[in-house]
């Protein structure tokens, strides 16, 4: 069970543009942020419990340049792998990049996660995104682009202006949570698959930590993906209470199709669902997650 510690850090919820499809504005009103000073002492933590990579999401980090550039600087003093998530605002022009991934380079920015999709672009022009990305190119910083998609057609254009400008990128399936929760479900067209999740940890600003970054405060009825809160237990605490529980391990290891199958749902049923809804499906009801850990032993035999 052990596994290396990495999160998803949430220093504020404040974003500078509203995507249609954003998951991030479901379960906060958007205007959280963590105070500076015990952002620092938590990284620190973080470096005590061995932490080895720390990914600042959420809002748009980078709306708050200082604060995240500081806290980058802890990191690299306390040798943490850091990625910044971000929509690329800042890059209207080739200069204002520049010096952009110029602030962040020296603070020990290790690397850079551009946030596309044919929602953002509604906020924010395109050539922004090749702007960022040729800045980093040129200054060394490592760089992908996240390009969430439903995997529709309409997204073949925003696809193939990124192969165009030969940009590094990687599709990502839209998640219909938060804004995307009214969206029109795509039909699946795949095999059967388990449904494997990495379940990377996830830090609210308000201190709160879930096992999963994607969906943890939607689970209102069981509280699945809860861990708890800074202010009341340790990093090192939280972090092995996501280790050791024994679900958590079944998620990552023989994955949420076989459970599901356990509990009774049908094939035809199960490939219906994506992969954090069916998650949703199965560990936001107090009878199928009773079930699942009266079968803990069955199911580890099951892997």
């Amino acid at each position: 069970m052990n596994q290396l510690r990495q999160i998803a850090f949430g220093y504020s919820t404040r974003c500078n543009v509203k995507c249609a499809h954003c998951v991030a504005s479901g379960g906060s009103p958007g205007t959280d942020k963590m105070d500076f000073i015990r952002a620092k002492e938590i990284i620190e933590e973080m470096a005590l419990a061995h932490v080895s990579g720390i990914s600042f999401t959420a809002g748009e980090p980078l709306i708050f340049l200082d604060d995240i550039c500081g806290l980058i600087l802890v990191c690299k003093q306390n040798r943490i792998y850091t990625r910044v998530v971000t929509n690329g605002f800042w890059a209207n022009s080739s200069d204002q990049a520049d010096k952009m991934v110029s602030t962040l380079r020296k603070s020990g920015l290790s690397q850079m996660r551009i946030s596309t999709s044919r929602w953002h672009q509604e906020n924010i022009d395109r050539t922004n995104i090749v702007n960022a990305t040729a800045a980093c190119v040129k200054q060394g910083l490592d760089y992908f682009v996240s390009f969430v998609t439903d995997f529709s057609e309409t997204d073949d254009d925003v696809e193939q202006f990124l192969k165009e400008n030969e940009l590094r990128y990687f599709p990502e399936p839209v998640i219909y949570f938060g804004r995307a929760e009214n969206f029109e479900r795509r039909q699946i067209f795949t095999d059967y698959y388990p449904n494997i999740c990495s379940m990377n940890a996830y830090l609210s600003p308000n201190q709160d930590m879930y096992a999963c970054c994607d969906a943890g405060n939607r689970f209102l009825k069981t509280g699945f993906l809860y861990l708890g809160n800074l202010e009341k237990e340790s990093v090192e605490e939280l972090f092995k209470k996501k280790e050791q529980h024994k679900i958590y391990h079944l998620i990552r290891s023989i994955g949420l199709t076989r459970m599901a199958t356990y509990l009774g749902f049908m094939a035809s049923e199960i490939v219906r669902y994506r992969k954090c809804e069916l998650c949703e499906m199965l560990f936001n009801s107090k009878e199928n997650l009773e079930k699942i850990e009266q079968s803990i032993d069955d199911l580890m035999i099951v892997r």
